[in-house]
């Protein structure tokens, strides 16, 4: 099943965790753009947060020169997408391509999420918002691969201050 034309749009899978499947396991189709989330899992079915659902929000960076936001829906369009809180310093291009950056837990990095087609700039801040083209074609989605970040716990433990037995300054 997969619905985009709803504020709150969800893909069921016949696979569940008789099959692997794992909640937070990213969903991404077969060239390789992001779909969604897994958010619930039972025996043989699952179902996937799309990246076409107003509470879904991902890390997201400019192929060009590595500037990071957040990609997300905005309810209408679902062949566009919403790149916020970019650096009016980037000085983004229309064309602009689009990834995911290194700070996702549960995307990998440099998948293909879009292309740049609008910037916009907010007066009132340092801030760019940009209109992507969205790379996976929702209308048709076929086929879905999943990927497991086999080390998110431990990445959140660390991003929500959870973390025991360090006494060394790591430099990063």
């Amino acid at each position: 099943g997969n619905t985009f034309t709803l504020q709150k749009n969800y893909i069921t899978i016949e696979r569940g965790a008789l099959q692997g499947v794992k909640k937070d396991m990213a969903a991404i189709s077969p060239d390789g753009s992001i779909v969604g989330i897994v958010v619930e899992v039972n025996d043989n079915y699952s179902k996937i947060m799309s990246l076409l659902h107003r509470n879904s929000k991902v890390s997201a960076m400019l192929k060009r020169d590595k500037v990071a936001g957040t990609v997300e829906w905005d309810g209408s369009d679902p062949e566009i997408l919403t790149l916020k809180n970019i650096s009016k310093s980037a000085a983004p291009k229309l064309g602009d391509t689009i990834y995911t950056s290194p700070y996702s837990a549960s995307f990998p990095p440099q998948l293909m999420v879009g292309r740049v087609t609008q910037i916009i700039a907010d007066p009132a801040s340092n801030f760019l918002t940009l209109n992507l083209k969205s790379s996976t074609n929702f209308y048709n989605l076929e086929y879905i691969y999943l990927v497991e970040n086999k080390r998110m716990a431990d990445q959140k433990d660390v991003e929500q201050g959870r973390t025991f037995g360090f006494t060394n300054d790591v430099a990063i």
